[in-house]
């Protein structure tokens, strides 16, 4: 049920299936856009924000890095939403059509409490979107790749040695002529393409893969 006060509401249920339906009901909702933020704990309010992505409605989803190579985030990124990753995303959060705030309930009785009001939208929303000018793209594992996909650019060889010999994402963009943006970017498609869950990872297999040795020879 939803027990509503103004501009706040509860959406609870007799346990987490009423939850469930609860809070599904209030991402159907949805008409234009519905902004993800999420810890990475796997929490069942996560489960069904990510369970209610849907076409017609856009979805931004942000998630921290260690959970970039999660089945959930790449199913999500094949339906349509748009995902990034950040070293750390620092609350659980939904936002629907930039006019409620949803949050996980704390407290005996669980649910999810739903804020309408405008400074803590905008507040959600700045934070949200701070976070995500930065954050890297998450490209879907499973698409197609081209046949020369195991074979790096001049540009991405040496982008890689810059950062594995420790120089940082500031000095490696200055040094390629890009932005720092870009070289998330460019990082994000190697460490998919790499299957690598943090930078060390991609290191250490680009070295197995003779990616780093290739550029010193």
């Amino acid at each position: 049920m939803t027990v509503q006060t103004g501009q706040l509401s509860l959406v609870t249920g007799a346990g987490s299936g009423g939850d469930r339906a609860g809070l599904g009901e209030l991402l159907a909702e949805a008409a234009g856009e519905v902004l993800v933020m999420s810890t990475g704990t796997d929490t069942a309010f996560q489960r069904i924000a990510l369970a209610n992505v849907r076409p017609g409605v856009r979805h931004k989803v942000l998630f921290p890095d260690s959970a970039r190579m999660s089945g959930a985030l790449n199913r999500m990124s094949r339906a349509g939403a748009e995902v990034r990753t950040d070293a750390e995303v620092p609350m659980d959060a939904l936002v629907i059509d930039r006019t409620s705030v949803v949050l996980p309930a704390e407290g005996r009785q669980a649910g999810s409490a739903v804020f309408r009001l405008p400074g803590v939208v905008t507040a959600t929303v700045g934070l949200f979107e701070r976070i995500w000018q930065t954050a890297a793209p998450l490209v879907p594992l499973d698409l197609p790749e081209p046949e020369n996909a195991s074979i790096l650019t001049c540009r991405e060889q040496e982008l890689l040695t810059l950062l594995f010999s420790g120089t940082t994402d500031e000095s490696a963009a200055a040094r390629l002529g890009v932005s720092v943006r870009t070289v998330r970017r460019m990082v994000a498609d190697i460490m998919n393409r790499l299957g690598a869950r943090s930078r060390f990872q991609a290191g250490a297999k680009a070295v197995d893969r003779g990616w780093l040795m290739a550029k010193a020879g």
